[in-house]
């Protein structure tokens, strides 16, 4: 009895050593990868429910997915993580927009937009649902609401850069001689910019505060739809060295 059982022993210790050279391999392979891919594997371990996304089946995204991403735009082969995360918080703003008893009309008042670049979320300002007090930067109550709720979702994400751009119609006589589209389309960004903040957005994920006046409409508008009185919020992968978990 005891030779069977001493018999059986080293298969133990065998199993203990090929677990410890797997291990070890694992160590030495995420060692030699570079900065990009050991923040991945970081931020896995950190969010563990907002890694992986339907083009890859783990943190490392397949080759084919790599390809098409750096064709159409920004999101490089160490970015999954990333275009997870823009994903799951494209689903939250969604869900805390629309369960609140001010979403009647939300679907007329913000639309998210995923394009190569990230996460645009564009704000109108409309008549029957204003965003701003006419004529004016500062928020209605219903803007507010708007706002904000779309403020405290960013600021769950700080690994990415946020650009603010504000956008009128055309055909508007200026509100006086030294004010017009130009200024009230930045003040509405730069409000918006406070509110975010406000909110718990960090300051230094800010990185641009932008009026565009009338010059660039809504696609298939005409200049003078209302659609074009907008504030865009952009949300960038930062680039390089710059992400952060």
């Amino acid at each position: 009895m005891a030779g069977k059982g001493g018999g059986g022993a080293w298969k133990v210790a065998y199993a203990d050593f090929v677990t410890a050279m797997m291990a070890l391999f694992l160590v030495l392979w995420l060692v030699s990868q570079d900065q990009k891919i050991k923040e991945a594997v970081q931020r896995s371990f950190t969010h563990p429910f907002a890694t992986l996304t339907k083009e890859s089946t783990g943190i490392i995204p397949n080759k084919d997915v790599q390809a098409v991403n750096s064709r159409n735009g920004n999101f490089d082969s160490a970015s999954a993580v990333e275009l997870a995360m823009l994903r799951r918080l494209n689903e939250d703003l969604l869900k805390s927009l629309e369960k609140s008893p001010e979403s009647e009309d939300i679907n007329e008042s913000v639309r998210l937009d995923m394009t190569p670049d990230g996460l645009r979320i564009s704000i109108f300002d409309r008549s029957r649902r204003p965003i701003f007090k006419p004529q004016t930067s500062e928020f209605t109550p219903y803007g507010e609401w708007v706002v904000s709720t779309i403020s405290w979702q960013i600021a769950l994400y700080k690994s990415f850069t946020v650009e603010l751009e504000g956008h009128t119609e055309s055909g508007h006589a200026p509100i006086r001689p030294d004010y017009g589209d130009w200024e009230i389309s930045s003040d509405r960004a730069t409000a918006t910019r406070r509110k975010l903040i406000a909110n718990g957005v960090s300051s230094g994920q800010i990185r641009k505060v932008a009026g565009y006046g009338d010059t660039i409409s809504m696609p298939a508008t005409q200049p003078e739809d209302e659609s074009n009185r907008r504030i865009t919020i952009m949300l960038k992968i930062r680039a390089g060295k710059e992400t952060n978990a």
